[in-house]
C-alpha cells in the first residue's frame, strides 16, 4: 500500500469514525471465511457498517480525530470495526449471538456516544433496548394518561346520561 492508498483509507477511517454514534471492535481471530460472511450479512440487517483495517492506519484515524481514544489499546491481532448510527446495541447484540454459540468474535471495547466500554459489559451492552423499544416506552408512557383522562370524561359522561335518563324514567312516571 503507497501513501497516497494510505492517506485516503485514514481519511475513510476518519469519516466513518465521525459519521458514527458507537464504534465497536471484535477480534475475529479463528473465525473461517464462511463464518465471517455470516456476521457481515447480520450487521447489515442491522444497520451496521462492519470494516477491517489495518490496525496502525486505525490509531492514526483515532489520533487524527481526537475521538475513541482508549480503542487504541485494543488494536492488537485480528480487529473488525462495526460502526453504527442509530441503534447502538446492534453489533453487540450480534457479537454476543455469535459468541454464544461459538467462543469466537470476542468483544475488545466500544465507545457508545462519547462513553466507553470494556469487552467484558458485552452481555450488558446486548441487553440494550433497541431505539424503536426505547420509543414505544416513551410512546406508551405519555399515552398512558391521556387515556386515563378520556376514560374518566367518558366515565362522567356516561354517568351524566344515566342520571338524565333516570329523570327522564321518572318524569314519564
Amino acid at each position: 500500500m503507497n501513501k497516497t492508498e494510505k492517506t485516503e483509507m485514514i481519511s475513510r477511517i476518519k469519516e466513518l469514525i465521525n459519521e458514527s454514534n458507537a464504534v465497536y471492535l471484535a477480534d475475529y481471530a479463528g473465525i473461517n471465511v464462511f463464518d465471517i460472511s455470516n456476521i457481515r450479512n447480520e450487521f447489515r440487517k442491522e444497520g451496521v457498517k462492519y470494516k477491517v483495517f489495518k490496525n496502525t492506519l486505525v490509531k492514526r484515524a483515532i489520533r487524527e480525530t481526537g475521538k475513541y481514544e482508549k480503542l487504541e489499546n485494543h488494536l492488537v491481532g485480528m480487529i473488525g470495526m462495526a460502526f453504527v448510527n442509530d441503534d447502538l446495541s446492534a453489533p453487540a447484540r450480534v457479537i454476543k449471538k455469535y459468541h454464544d454459540a461459538s467462543q469466537k468474535l470476542a468483544l475488545k471495547g466500544c465507545y457508545l456516544e462519547d462513553q466507553y466500554f470494556a469487552g467484558d459489559k458485552l452481555n450488558e451492552l446486548a441487553a440494550l433496548p433497541t431505539k424503536a423499544e426505547v420509543i414505544a416506552g416513551i410512546l406508551g408512557s405519555i399515552n398512558a394518561p391521556a387515556s386515563g383522562i378520556v376514560g374518566t370524561i367518558n366515565a362522567v359522561i356516561r354517568e351524566l346520561v344515566s342520571v338524565v335518563d333516570e329523570i327522564a324514567k321518572k318524569k314519564a312516571a
